[in-house]
């Protein structure tokens, strides 16, 4: 064999591994959940028979940069690279999710039909209602499920059974609406007093990280979840989950068992991300 057909049979070894490559490595900002039960009481599934697989989850919510660099866009209201993308819908997240996954060598999660409306969506508000279906086996970016969600924000199996996200105390691991803005806050909940006060999200990462290493699972920007909002007093299949409140909220909303909820093309200005992938 000629040096040059030796030349071109390495190359070609190497590009097929290259390709059985691709998509398997984990970014580094991802972190590792262990599977298993429930061992927190404060989240909304404790005591319910519920046990998850192992899974990853972002470090942080997804930054504007991590948006605009797959998406090209950056639609949050408070410009900042590290600090999280909001502005978004639950639609725009899923697609954040596919369009990730492409860039990354990986199986879309989703398959998303923007031409037939989903009919399992019964929001009035909602003006987009596009079908979105889970392709089974795919190895890409998702949203979590709300169990996911609260597995990890609650330490998962290294829970040590805090009210929010890695403490008791919420202002030690939340940017909410008493500490987010130029001083702290006190008496009751007030849009004006938020307001002057330039109330606002901040850089992810600057507060104390759960038990597992995540940041900002309580407050900074809300994070959309797969599901639909399920509640005996609300309508079946009108808004989707959101959990962990932002930077207007209120303290209860900053709790780990909060049961939140967004209409799905909602832009609110704490509205935003985190992302997962199976293992």
């Amino acid at each position: 064999m000629g040096k040059w057909m030796i030349l071109l049979s390495i190359l070609a070894v190497a590009a097929l591994s290259a390709c059985s490559t691709a998509g398997s490595t984990v970014s580094d900002d991802l972190i590792l959940v262990e599977g298993g039960t429930f061992k927190s009481s404060k989240s909304a599934y404790s005591g319910k028979d519920v046990t998850l697989s192992d899974f990853y989850i972002g470090k942080t919510e997804v930054t504007q940069k991590q948006w605009m660099e797959v998406m090209d866009n950056n639609p949050s209201g408070f410009k900042g690279e590290d600090r999280p993308v909001e502005r978004v819908s639950w639609y725009d997240a899923v697609e954040y999710c596919n369009k990730r996954s492409i860039k990354e060598g990986l199986k879309p999660y989703y398959t998303i039909d923007k031409n037939t409306t989903d009919p399992n969506n019964k929001n009035e508000y909602d003006n987009l209602k596009w079908t979105v279906t889970i392709n089974e086996g795919s190895n890409g970016y998702r949203l979590p499920t709300a169990a996911e969600w609260e597995y990890a924000a609650s330490g998962g199996q290294k829970s040590k059974n805090y009210t929010y996200s890695g403490s008791n105390n919420a202002d030690e691991v939340a940017w909410y609406w008493m500490n987010a803005g130029d001083k702290p806050l006190t008496g009751e909940w007030s849009w004006p007093v938020i307001e002057n006060n330039r109330t606002q999200t901040k850089p992810v990462g600057t507060q104390k990280a759960n038990e597992l290493g995540i940041h900002d699972m309580s407050g900074n920007v809300r994070e959309w979840c797969w599901e639909w909002h399920s509640h005996p007093e609300s309508p079946e299949n009108t808004w989707r989950v959101t959990k962990g409140g932002g930077w207007v909220s209120g303290m209860n909303n900053l709790e780990i068992s909060f049961p939140g909820k967004f209409d799905a093309n909602g832009l609110g200005p704490d509205q935003g991300l985190r992302v997962v992938r199976g293992k």
